[in-house]
This record gives structure tokens, C-alpha cells and sequence, in this order.
């Protein structure tokens, strides 16, 4: 009788072990299309520095929950180039404070597959200024974000949104970064190494950029009858620099008409009709490339003080 009950205990033993094994062979089985974003990333072993990130920030819920995300995924790899760049050992290293504004940096609060992304700037969900940081996006030879981040493989069709896998961490930019990433004002950026205007534009700000363009400085060193930049003196430059920044972080639904002082001093006259300008000659042609720091406006001329 008792080897009959032991028989009988090891039979129902046997079949909780398979039933939990089949109910983690299915869990493990589960659609990627079922599956929320936290869930894809906690299911692929080159995630696991992201699924540490996601859970130190607290934002495992948020991916898991409803929604339609995009989201810029960085492998293992990745992290581990960011660690020995900034000298630390790992996740560890990083507060919840650091790693929030970075890891909401690789999300956008819509779903955006290859097919609907273009060349442009897109709008995160890591605030800044009482905005959200802008994100450059390049699609001329395949996908490039902020020109340093490579998507390795895209359109990772999940339950609540989309998945695209990248090489590098993404950084929250300053000012100067969102300007280096942009090969539209790569003059501007030689302009501002040569007056040493870097660290001052790095800085806590905030400030608000109106930006020339390459064409834009291209058209003046016409007017002037000089090739380029290493024809300017970076005491030439600076005045004309800081006439191009403004203290604060004016977005353009906060441009008002009138005078407004620059970093050195002088005023410029923003008009808003019929469209908008500064100085009445250079035209505002895009607006609110929001970064760490201030937020750049583009414009078509260099405004001289």
C-alpha cells in the first residue's frame, strides 16, 4: 500500500514538472507581435545591459505598458563602448537620475517603422527646458542618428510599438552637439572651435541659437570676397557669434516681435509677419531643435551686429 501512494506521488510530481515546463517552453514560445517592448528586450540575451538600465530607471512598466513606442534599442555592445568611455565599470556606476533622461532619449512616443522615417528631426521622450530633446535622424545612406549612431537591424514589430537596433548609446545633446550632428552647419561649428566658444555654449545655459546655415555663410564670405572661416580671426568672430545667441530657451511659439539683446550686447529686431525674421533680411526656416541646454532656430543669413 505505501509503495502504491509513493508510486502514485511520484507520478503527480513528474507532471508538475512538465506542466511548468511546457508553461515556460510556451513563455518562452510567445510571438514577438505579443510581446511589449520590456518583454522583447528582457527575451534577448544582448539586451540584458538594457533590461538593467530600464529596471534601475524604473521605467520597465512604461515600455510594458499600453502605448505605440519607438524604440532605439542599443545592444550590449553598445553599453559596454559607453562604459569605457566614460570610465566606469557598468550600470552600477549610473544613478537613476543619469540613466532616465538618457535611456528616454532612445524612445519617441509614436511608432515610426523604416518605411515612415525620413530625414529630419524627431521629438523624444526625455524632457529638457520644459520641452523634449530633438533627435537628428539621416536616411541618405541608411540610418544614421545624431550622424554617429548606426540602425543594425529594424522594424521589430511589437505589441505596443517598434524596435530598432543601434550601435552607441545616444547622449543627451547640447546645443553644440545637435549642431556637429548636422552636416548643414558644419561651417558654423568650425566658426564657433575658432572663436574657443565650445565650452561657453556647452554650458548650463539656457540658450536659444539662431543658426546659419552653411549656405547662409557661404553667401557671406561672397560678400566679403574671402574663401572661408580660415580667413576670419576669431576676434572677427566672436562678436558675430554671440549676436547669433540669445539667453534663455525661446521656443517659436514664444518669439514675440520686437528688440531683443544678444551675449554681446547689441539687439536684434524679430519680426513674425508675414513670416518670420530677424533684422528684416534672414528668414527663420525651421524652429525648435531642442537641445540639453537651449534650442536652436534655423536662418537662411548671418546676421552681422
Amino acid at each position: 500500500m505505501k509503495k502504491q501512494r509513493l508510486t502514485f506521488g511520484l507520478i503527480a510530481l513528474m507532471g508538475i514538472f512538465i506542466l511548468t515546463g511546457c508553461e515556460k517552453e510556451e513563455e518562452q514560445m510567445k510571438p514577438v507581435a505579443d510581446m511589449t517592448i520590456a518583454e522583447y528586450a528582457s527575451s534577448d540575451a544582448n539586451f540584458s545591459i538594457l533590461v538593467q538600465a530600464l529596471a534601475k530607471a524604473e521605467l520597465v512598466n512604461v515600455l510594458n505598458g499600453t502605448g505605440s513606442f519607438t524604440v532605439f534599442a542599443p545592444t550590449n555592445a553598445a553599453f559596454n563602448a559607453l562604459f569605457t568611455e566614460l570610465g566606469i565599470s557598468g550600470i552600477d556606476a549610473l544613478t537613476k537620475e543619469t540613466l532616465t533622461p538618457i535611456l528616454l532619449y532612445h524612445v519617441l512616443g509614436t511608432e515610426a517603422k523604416s518605411s515612415m522615417i525620413t530625414t529630419g528631426y524627431y521629438s523624444t521622450l526625455s524632457p529638457a527646458q520644459g520641452s523634449n530633446l530633438s533627435l537628428k535622424v539621416d536616411v541618405s545612406s541608411g540610418v544614421k542618428l545624431n550622424k554617429s549612431t548606426s540602425v543594425t537591424a529594424a522594424d521589430v514589430d511589437v505589441k505596443n510599438g517598434v524596435i530598432h537596433v543601434i550601435d552607441k548609446v545616444l547622449l543627451p545633446p547640447t546645443v553644440v552637439d545637435l549642431a556637429i550632428s548636422n552636416d548643414n552647419f558644419s561651417i558654423l561649428v568650425q566658426a564657433v572651435v575658432k572663436a574657443n566658444l565650445v565650452g561657453a555654449l556647452s554650458a548650463s545655459g539656457p540658450f536659444t541659437i539662431f543658426a546659419p546655415t552653411n549656405a547662409a555663410f557661404q553667401a557671406l564670405f561672397a560678400t566679403l570676397g574671402i574663401t572661408g572661416i580660415a580667413d576670419l580671426t576669431a576676434e572677427q568672430l566672436t562678436p558675430i557669434l554671440t549676436y547669433h545667441v540669445v539667453s534663455g530657451n525661446v521656443r517659436s511659439t514664444q518669439l514675440q516681435a520686437g528688440n531683443v539683446t544678444t551675449l554681446n550686447g547689441s539687439t536684434i529686431s524679430v519680426s513674425l509677419s508675414p513670416s518670420p525674421t530677424i533684422n528684416g533680411t534672414s528668414s527663420i526656416v525651421a524652429t525648435d531643435v531642442q537641445g540639453s541646454n537651449g534650442v536652436i532656430h534655423v536662418i537662411n543669413s548671418v546676421l552681422l551686429p
